[in-house]
């Protein structure tokens, strides 16, 4: 996002100026209400938003509000305070990703032009790229998107890739700045670039809860004959369907009011029976049976749907707990149905 000048903020901008007159406390406050690519805009926002004259701050505070205190802190310490809202928002162990992509991102507008370009176009644009390099852009991108751009590539190449993003630590800035420019001749972007805390076994398996069931398998398998315990750790670390059972009942009911009653048919179909009660349980007593009347009254139904339905009621879980709304399970190996 460019830096802003005379009268041109933006929308993003202007939130962001109006979170950064409001304090950490009340910044953070808000921040809570928001999704986490909302809260990845305005951190970028919050980061770039520079030279700003008391006059243009006034403008955006009238917008939203009828008096506003004088003082603001814009402009000093941007930075940290990013890292102090987000750390009080999200805690610590959320907040960790979400502001080494906001750092990064901030001043790599490479890096930042991808999340806005179709999957295939991604595919398409770094396939001739070095596999660690690949490696590097789908630990930055956020999960689904990663795991989309990877189905565009051979079957082969999907497992070396995650590997790669498994065990990739750290990115030198160097090796960024280079990667930053590469993309910059390519979209017409800006430049310069930060260190980055950046990929891990956590991104692996993130990434690998989008993919679909059948290439999920074989990667896993792939990933396991190089390295046993990695691939372990992968799994361990992946939430699957079956896993909802370890949530708690106040954390399954917030997840059943966002899914629908057709998906939540499809996806219970191939559930084991303990995951069924469980969902059964956190119910109204007339809602579980008519529940159990359809399950018992539906027909065969293909498994690629079942799979379908069971991945977008996990969407909607890790979209929850994400928000700090609800808290999920720890991982576990996933059976195929």
């Amino acid at each position: 996002m460019a830096t802003a000048k005379g009268n041109s903020l933006d929308p993003t901008q202007k939130a962001a100026v109006l979170l950064m007159t409001i304090g950490e406390d009340s910044a953070a406050e808000v921040l809570k209400h928001m999704g986490p690519k909302e809260v990845q805009r305005i951190g970028v926002a919050m980061t770039s938003v520079k030279d700003l004259t008391k006059e243009m701050v006034n403008k955006v505070i009238s917008e939203f509000m009828n008096t506003v205190e004088q003082q603001t802190a814009l402009g000093v310490g941007v930075d940290d305070y990013v890292r102090n809202v987000l750390y009080s928002a999200l805690g610590e162990e959320k907040a960790a990703g979400v502001i080494d992509r906001i750092l990064l991102g901030g001043n790599s507008k490479g890096l930042e032009a991808l999340k806005w370009m179709n999957p295939k176009s991604i595919a398409d644009l770094i396939a001739n790229e070095h596999p660690q390099i690949i490696a590097i852009i789908l630990s930055y991108l956020e999960s689904d998107m990663s795991a989309e751009i990877i189905s565009f590539f051979p079957e082969k190449v999907r497992s070396d890739l995650l590997l790669r993003i498994a065990t990739l630590e750290s990115v030198q800035p160097a090796a960024m700045r280079e990667l930053n420019e590469t993309l910059e001749k390519q979209l017409r972007g800006g430049s310069g670039v930060q260190s980055s805390t950046i990929g891990g076994t956590k991104a692996a398996a993130d990434i690998l809860n989008f993919v679909d069931s059948s290439s999920e398998s074989i990667i896993m398998e792939k990933i396991k004959e190089v390295d046993e315990d990695l691939g372990q750790e992968i799994q361990d670390l992946m939430f699957v369907f079956d896993n909802l059972i370890s949530v708690d009942d106040r954390s399954m009911q917030t997840i059943l009011r966002e899914v629908s009653t057709d998906n939540l048919l499809l996806a219970m179909k191939m559930a084991d029976d303990e995951l069924k009660e469980k969902i059964f349980a956190n119910m109204s007593k007339r809602a579980a049976e008519m529940l159990r009347d359809d399950l018992e009254a539906k027909g065969p139904v293909k498994l690629s749907e079942v799979e379908v339905a069971q991945k977008e009621i996990l969407t909607i879980a890790r979209r929850l707990a994400d928000e700090g709304q609800i808290t999920l399970g720890g991982g576990g190996d996933e059976e195929m149905v």
